[in-house]
């Protein structure tokens, strides 16, 4: 008689732990999943064995329970064995000193974890370490008892820190100066004496004094900022003093410049004076709108709102505006913070300068921006025909007041406790394009428009770029465009198409950015960007221009067009989330960041074009028939007068607080102020004539090495278009 033939036995282990199972007789051996031949009709034993920190749960499919399995095999079959993942108990320990555990398992001086079975109850001790008192439990335990009791269902974590019986003070003098840290009470003198111990409970105050030639930095570790350190000793403690060479411009190694789009400075900062005293800042000279100047005090003193000669009322559109002197339109406080675009172009500045003589030939009157903003409205199709939004202000804001948070109060208080400047001016009596140029080469090389406006406008600027310049000298430099709303996709991006969303895609040495340098053009402002990324990896460059986002609608420009409002407060948090940033980084400790804008954008401002050094000597090449200075000429003709004022902030750990220069510059003192740490030439002779901005510093007693920390920018102010305030 033939005997039956053999049958199957497959086994597999589930659930989130770990063990094996083994047969009795052998041929079952396993950790996840393993078959075994048997003889049919053979008993067979399985046991289930947990791995350290899992627990036996249970059988499933041909055996049930949780002990061992006894099977008869008369058929093949499956059997299923499931483990779980005991909860797991951590304990960190910080400082000298160990815990234990009862039940078994926790026995460490750092870090260990042991499981223990789902509703364990565990009895945690402290024990101190020689010249060591245990201080507190942390986590899932409380108070400062020596022992702790937890019950441990889930995963857990308790702490456990041990303090000194005297604690130690440990001082460590770094940088590139010499200085001196003491300590009250005595014990701290260091050199050389930087390590002392004190009573547990004790206040020590450490005390660094700078060395003739040095300069204190600041402290890091269990001390901060720039001035005395107090400390509550209840461990040890460790500082280090960082004492610095004055070095001057030497100490920055990061020159970053971002220049928004058409704001002149009556209008953003016109209100200056006021914001401080309503803020409790020091009163100091500050030429801005006259009807905030005090009646006493540092001139300039209070003057009337200044006004502009309106369009006349009796010729409505479609006439245009007829400038009518009887019709004067003052200086207001601009509730919207969105308003149609003025012009900054040639004929429109030339006009504003003095709407009789706008060549220049007399002292300017500053009387014609109502009417070229008015003569623009009424061509474009404009709600405001009669210009009256280029005498708005915006204003800072209030603390005092609740109803008042203010239109730029993240640009006030920046302006306020960093460095500013009543006398910056934009380059050139015209529109963007060519105050860009000048910006990144101090020269447009006679364009009055933006290159490919006409035929005599039609070739890419030859002259040589600061990027160029930095190039050659092996200094590095990187420019951030944000590619938001372009026709750029990515991530990665490519660096040809980043380049179209620069102002030095119109030279012929910046064409060859995408080819030869494409890791010097890359991303702000949106997710993982290129400059967020270098700021956290350590590989900010020297030089940092970055451009303003203008297909992101975040560059402050004017609205274009009725139908897309353009919002400064929008576009103020953008530029304050990129300063915030910086400041936050390990970057800020040797880096200025300087805002600006790129020119005026039509909107008043009370003080004139100064005469300037003409860069190059190329007068205006692409003047079109009929424009200013084609059928007369005179002194604002030529590359010779800046543009109007614009507003500038000087932003480092380095920046004079609450500082106001009132020396005449043009932005182009930006490149001389990155030439003259860098040690390369001026480009022209307009950025060889400007300051260096060193005024703008003090190297030797920094007052920022702890950043301030700045209001968030208002975003809640109106935004409309069709009508005023």
């Amino acid at each position: 008689m033939t005997s039956p033939g053999p049958v199957q036995l497959k086994v597999k282990t589930l659930g989130d732990g770990s063990g094996t199972v083994a047969s009795a007789p052998a041929g079952i051996n396993c950790g996840k999943e393993c078959d075994g031949e048997f003889d049919s009709g053979t008993p067979v034993t399985l046991t289930a064995t947990p791995a350290s920190g899992s627990t036996f749960v249970g059988w499933a499919g041909a055996c049930t329970g949780t002990g061992k399995c006894q099977l008869t095999l008369n058929q093949s079959m499956s059997v299923t064995a499931r483990f779980t993942a005991l909860p797991v108990l951590t304990v960190k320990v910080s400082g000298t000193g160990t815990v234990t555990s009862s039940p078994s398992g926790v026995n460490c001086g750092s870090d260990c974890k042991a499981p223990f079975k789902p509703g364990t109850q565990v009895t945690l001790t402290a024990h101190a370490g020689a010249n060591s008192t245990f201080s507190t439990w942390g986590g899932a335990c409380t108070g400062r008892g020596g022992s702790c009791v937890v019950t441990v269902n889930d995963d857990i974590e308790v702490s456990a820190t041990f303090s000194s019986a005297s604690p130690t003070v440990t001082v460590t003098l770094a940088g590139s100066g010499t200085g001196t840290v003491t300590s009250n009470p005595a014990g701290i003198s260091c050199p050389p004496s930087c390590s002392a111990a004190f009573q547990s409970g004790t206040q020590v105050t450490l005390t660094p004094v700078a060395a003739a030639g040095s300069v204190f930095a600041g402290w890091t570790g269990a001390c901060s900022g720039s001035g005395n350190c107090r400390l509550n000793l209840t461990a040890d403690a460790a500082a280090t003093a960082t004492f610095n060479l004055g070095q001057g411009l030497n100490l920055l190694n990061h020159i970053i410049f971002l220049a928004q789009e058409n704001r002149s400075l009556d209008h953003y900062f016109g209100q200056l004076r006021r914001y401080w005293k309503d803020n409790g800042y020091p009163d100091q000279s500050f030429d801005g709108l006259p009807q905030f100047n005090p009646m006493t005090g540092d001139p300039p003193l209070y003057g009337p709102p200044p006004t502009n000669p309106g369009c006349d009322p009796n010729a409505p559109p479609p006439s245009d505006c007829s400038f009518d002197p009887g019709n004067p339109v003052t200086s207001y406080h601009l509730i919207t913070q969105c308003i149609e675009n003025p012009s900054p172009s040639w004929n429109e500045s030339h006009v504003d300068w003095d709407y009789s003589d706008p060549t220049g030939n007399n002292p300017a009157t500053m009387d014609g921006f109502v009417w070229t903003a008015g003569h623009d409205s009424r061509n474009e199709g404009y709600f405001d025909v009669n210009g009256a939004r280029v005498m708005g202000y915006y204003d800072g804001g209030n603390p005092a007041d609740p109803n008042d948070p203010g239109d730029l109060n993240y640009y006030y208080f920046m302006a306020s406790n960093f460095a500013t400047s009543d006398r910056t001016f934009n380059p050139a009596m015209t529109r963007t394009h060519p105050n860009r140029e000048y910006l990144i080469a101090a020269t447009s090389q006679g364009d009055a428009y933006p290159v490919g406006s006409n035929d005599n406008d039609k070739a890419l600027l030859t002259a040589t770029t600061i990027f160029q310049e930095l190039q050659d000298q092996g200094i590095s430099w990187k420019i951030y465009v944000n590619p938001a709303g372009s026709n750029c996709s990515g991530p990665p991006y490519n660096p040809k198409c980043l380049l179209t969303l620069s102002f030095v895609q119109y030279f012929a040495w910046g064409q060859t950015i995408p080819t030869q340098y494409p890791n010097n053009i890359g991303t702000i402002g949106t997710s993982t960007s290129d400059f967020e990324q270098d700021v956290a990896n350590g590989t900010l460059p020297q030089v940092v221009q970055i451009e303003p986002a203008s297909t992101a609608g975040l560059d402050e420009h004017p609205s274009d067009s009725d139908k897309y409002p353009s919002n400064i407060q929008l576009g103020a948090a953008y530029v304050s989330r990129i300063i915030n940033q910086l400041m936050l980084s390990q970057y800020w400790k040797d880096s200025a960041f300087i805002l600006t804008f790129d020119e005026f954008g039509g909107l008043y401002d009370h003080v004139p074009p100064l005469p300037a050094v003409s860069p190059d000597g190329i007068q205006p090449k692409d003047l079109y028939p009929g424009d200013v200075c084609t059928e007369s000429g005179g002194p604002t003709c030529d590359f010779t007068y800046t543009g109007y004022r614009v507003p500038l902030i000087v932003i480092s750990p380095y920046a004079r607080k609450n500082y106001v220069s009132h020396t005449p510059m043009d932005l182009t003192a930006i490149l001389r102020l990155i030439e003259k740490r860098f040690g390369v030439s001026a480009l022209t002779a307009r950025d060889a004539a400007q300051i260096d901005m060193t005024e703008y510093f003090d190297f030797d007693h920094p007052a920022w090495v702890t950043p301030p920390t700045p209001p968030a920018q208002n975003t809640h102010g109106a935004c409309y278009l069709d009508k005023l305030p």
